[in-house]
């Protein structure tokens, strides 16, 4: 019976299942960067308006688990809150085109912030981890990108629309890097029948 035909186990279906993800959302990024740096009116306007839709049901949703979830009073009151301040929000999308603009700078920021910090701590707490020096250098390039689109103020849309649009593909094509990377680390970690 040869290596090829032993049953796989779920560490290596994991890894090979991994660096898939990450390359798919690496060439999906790029992609989502080009197209809106190609259109970026367009593409800025239809995304806000989506972003306030979300908002909206997202908001509504919470509504609903506030009165209908057996939960404490403070995940109760804590629902109720975020889901009104979550509709009022995306109202805002639909009366200020600038305004849309500009929370959905933010939500993007703050999105990448927390996905950049979360993948630096997995790369630093994890020696073991499948390409973790591409993980962490990821990590520190999407932080710095998420303080890029909060703290720089974004007062037009050419100005988000370059700034977003660029910094999805340089994360794109990182994340395509480091999806190779780890596919690199699941080899070895294969062979060596771990």
């Amino acid at each position: 019976m040869t290596t090829n035909s032993v049953v796989e186990g779920p560490a290596q279906a994991l890894m090979r299942a991994a660096w898939q993800t990450v390359l798919v959302t690496g060439v999906l990024s790029v992609i989502l960067g080009v197209v809106i740096l190609a259109w970026p009116d367009k593409t800025l306007l239809v995304a806000g308006i989506l972003f306030g839709i979300y908002l909206v049901v997202a908001g509504v949703l919470q509504l609903v688990a506030a009165f209908g979830a057996t939960r404490s009073t403070g995940m109760r009151v804590l629902y109720f809150i975020s889901g009104v301040l979550s509709i009022i929000i995306g109202i805002f999308c639909f009366r200020d085109e600038l305004a849309s603009i500009l929370l959905l700078g933010l939500w993007i920021g703050i999105g990448w912030l927390f996905r950049g910090v979360a993948l630096l701590v997995a790369a630093i707490s994890d020696p073991e981890l499948p390409g973790r020096g591409w993980q962490g250098f990821f990590g520190v390039i999407t932080t710095i990108a998420g303080i890029v689109l909060i703290v720089w103020p974004v007062t037009s849309v050419a100005t988000l629309t370059l700034v977003a649009g660029i910094w999805l593909i340089v994360l794109g094509v990182l994340e395509i890097i480091t999806s190779f990377g780890v596919r690199k680390d699941a080899r070895r970690f294969s062979e060596a029948g771990l």
